[in-house]
Parts: structure tokens; sequence; C-alpha cells
């Protein structure tokens, strides 16, 4: 793994450091991940929706394997209910750097009767079936995903090479080891493997990344005014598909969103974050996951994720 270290000049010594700092090293080992799959894996593939995780790992993928073009093409299950501004930061990103953007339309499955709409209007679990359609369409082999080790319990069961069966279900107890950084990419006919290079990243890296790297995200990341109603304790945007009950009050207020997701399920919080300064401020006050905080899907029940996972989630 080759690393383009700047030199610092240690001021009292006047010697040069080449320490990594943590955002250096957290870089390097993505990178490292990145160029691995596409050593070892055959048809590998990127998700993304325009999230900020998932631009960060845009933004990584792009620095592996410059100055040539990012070798693989881009995913995104499309439940139908995403928020525009997040849609229209996904299109531009992939113009701008070329990318085959395939689209996995959870509408059209639902539309041809492949997958039944759920009693409640949400989506998130409708993505599963959507997904693993989209995986087999296209024979992927590796999936490159932004899921980080804090945003979950379940998520942190998971190893950076999370090994899927052939019909793309995740055993917790079947995980390979990684000692020493050693990924084991074997895998058979059908089978697939879910590859998570921000598995070692934090919400706060990741922000300091985005100004880092100056990332251009969609605009409901930062506070804004916003029509809002509260549900389970969490404030949702009024939207077409989250629409308030006859006895939930709506309101404006300035909100911004951790995280994006599906608009019926996915919720803002209170903040006067207009910056990106001012957000890792405020993320670093945090006591609570943007998952935790803002996001219906993951509120079913104790092990709403896992059992997502289990049955082939991102």
């Amino acid at each position: 793994m080759s690393i383009d270290v700047e030199p610092d000049v240690i001021p009292a010594t006047g010697a040069t450091n080449y320490r990594l700092t943590q955002l250096q090293a957290l870089e390097a080992e993505a990178i490292f991940i990145f160029r691995e799959v596409v050593a070892e894996l055959e048809r590998p593939v990127l998700l993304f929706s325009g999230g900020k995780d998932s631009l960060v790992m845009l933004r990584l993928a792009e620095k592996a394997f410059r100055p040539g073009r990012i070798p693989f093409p881009v995913l995104h299950v499309d439940t139908g209910h995403n928020f525009e501004e997040v849609l229209a930061v996904r299109d531009a990103r992939a113009a701008e750097l070329g990318l085959q953007l395939i689209v996995a339309s959870v509408q059209e499955a639902i539309d041809n009767g492949s997958v039944h709409q759920l009693p409640d209007g949400t989506r998130n679990r409708s993505q599963i079936p959507v997904l693993l359609a989209a995986l087999e369409k296209y024979q992927f082999t590796a999936v490159f995903g932004g899921a980080r080790r804090d945003e979950d319990k379940a998520r942190a069961k998971e190893r950076i090479y999370s090994f899927r069966d052939e019909f793309g279900q995740w055993d917790p107890k079947n995980q390979r080891p990684e000692l020493w950084s050693l990924y084991n990419g074997r895998i058979h006919p059908g089978e697939s493997i879910r590859v998570f290079p921000l598995s070692n990243w934090t919400e706060l890296d990741i922000w300091h990344y985005i100004g880092q790297e100056r990332i251009t995200l969609p605009s409901i990341y930062y506070a804004h005014e916003r029509p809002v109603f509260q549900r389970d304790g969490m404030l949702f945007g009024v939207h077409e598909v989250c629409q308030p009950r006859a006895e939930e009050r709506v309101e404006v207020r300035r909100v911004r969103y951790r995280t994006v997701g599906d608009a019926s399920l996915t919720a803002a919080v209170e903040s006067d974050a207009d910056t990106i300064e001012r957000i890792i401020a405020e993320v670093s006050a945090a006591r609570v996951t943007e998952r935790g905080a803002t996001r219906g899907d993951d509120r079913f029940s104790d092990s709403a994720m896992e059992d997502r996972k289990r049955e082939g989630y991102f």
C-alpha cells in the first residue's frame, strides 16, 4: 500500500515528522481496501445514494484509482421516497465523474408484483429483495457499503469483509477472521462479499473529512427552516410520503438531517448548525448516534437492524 504523506517539520527539533494523523490513517486504510477488492474480486459495485457516507466513499474511490477512472459502477436502491435534494446531488456527482449509475427501483418492483407494498406505506424493508435482485441481475460479487460500526450495535458485529451466502443472507457467527488486515475474499458462485471501508470511521470523522475534502453535500444536512411535526419523540419533515396525523401539529422549526434515507422514516433534529464547523461542534457533543436519534426503522425492535441484515440488507 502506497500512501502520499506531506511531511511536517517538528518546530522544537527541526526533524521531519512522517506520522499520519488519524484522518490520514483512516483514509489510507479505506483506499487500501478499495484496491484489494478490485484486485481480488471480479465484479464490484458501490452503493451510492447521495448521502454523506456514500459521498465520502466516492471520494475515497476516486483517490484510490486516480488518475484513472473508478473501475466499477455505482448502484442506488431507490425506494421512491427519497429526499429530492439528495437525488439531485447523486445525479450531479455521478455525471461529474462519468460513472455508470444503476438505479434499482422499489416502485417498479411494486408495480410488477415482485414486491408488495407494506401496510404502513414505508419501503425501507422493501429495499432488500430489490437489492438482491439487482446483485443477481448484474452478477456483482462485491458490494461496497458506507456502514460504520458506530451507527448501530448490529453494524459493530460485522467485519470489513462481510460474507453473504448464495441467498444474500448474513450470519454474524460466520464471519471470517481479519488478522493483520488480511482479507479473505474467496467465494463460490452465487456468493458475495459486502465490503465496508468506513468501518473504523465515526460520524465525527466523516464530518472532518467532508470539511477537509470540501465535499458538496445535499443542503438538508445543514440547518434550515422546514415544516415539521412530532411523532414518537422525533421531528419529521412534512413530505408527500410523510404526512401528519390529525392530532399532530405542524410548525416551522430550524432543523437539519444527521442522516438521510426513506423520507417516511427519517427524522430531523433541531439545530442552528449551518456550516461544517458548527456541525462538527454539534456532533462532538452528541451522545446518541444519528440512526438512534433519527431513524424510525431502527425503533421497530431492539434487533431491527440485525434482522434486516440477516435478510440481505446493506
